[in-house]
């Protein structure tokens, strides 16, 4: 099981449920899942394991590719709707931390850094948009499973970006499959993390059921949000 399977399966979906397929994105790692542990245990990664007298945990492992390739399937759906819309791009952010940059990544990074006095630091982002051209950085996503996961810290980094008048502009978004259902509670009776995202982030998208507002929204929104922000 490998990123390539579940962009398949998703591209799937698409052909099923058209524009709804990000509804469906939940079930393509539930789908995937079991597959994944059979393979892993068959792995010579995990054969090791049992030949060093170690019980090799599919489930860890399974959390982790998880955890890795939501990431991976929204860069890869923002990714082809970007190109549709004009020619910006969107990248991982762990391309700015390798020590060999293009010119053109090199001043992404410049253009992203967060000051802190002497020092400066590359914000934990997961997705970074940008123009090619200028290089210019119109937004950052960061993608998790729930809101739990970095939500504060996805908010530290929205804060320091707008404390600079270099960086001030990059809006801060947030996607997710909300499985822990913090998005579709009464805004009346908002969650800490609800109540993050509403006040500290520029957007957050779902891609199960939510309980919209003006910056929590579903999924599809996200790419009308970018041709907004592009056209400004």
């Amino acid at each position: 099981m490998e990123l390539k399977d579940l962009i398949e399966m998703y591209e799937n979906k698409k052909k099923l449920y058209g524009d709804k397929a990000y509804v469906h994105v939940s079930e393509i790692f539930i789908e995937a899942r079991e597959e994944y542990k059979k393979e892993y245990l068959a792995s010579p990664k995990a054969e090791k394991k049992i030949a060093q007298g170690k019980t090799p945990d599919a489930e860890q492992s399974w959390k982790t590719f998880k955890g890795n390739n939501f990431e991976n399937l929204i860069w890869h759906i923002i990714d082809s709707e970007l190109h549709n819309v004009a020619n910006f791009r969107c990248i991982s952010g762990k391309k700015l931390g390798g020590k060999r940059l293009s010119q053109e990544l090199s001043k992404v990074y410049r253009n992203l850094i967060v000051r802190y006095g002497p020092w400066s630091l590359l914000p934990d982002v997961d997705l970074v948009i940008y123009e090619p051209k200028s290089s210019k950085v119109l937004g950052v996503i960061s993608c998790k499973i729930t809101l739990r996961e970095r939500i504060a810290q996805t908010a530290y980094w929205k804060l320091k970006l707008s404390s600079d008048p270099l960086t001030m502009h990059i809006k801060g978004y947030f996607v997710t499959t909300d499985e822990d259902g913090n998005l579709t509670k009464d805004t009346s009776s908002s969650t800490r993390n609800r109540i993050l995202v509403e006040h500290e982030l520029d957007g957050t998208y779902s891609l199960g059921e939510v309980r919209e507002s003006e910056k929590v929204k579903a999924f599809p929104k996200l790419i009308s949000d970018i041709r907004r922000l592009i056209r400004e």
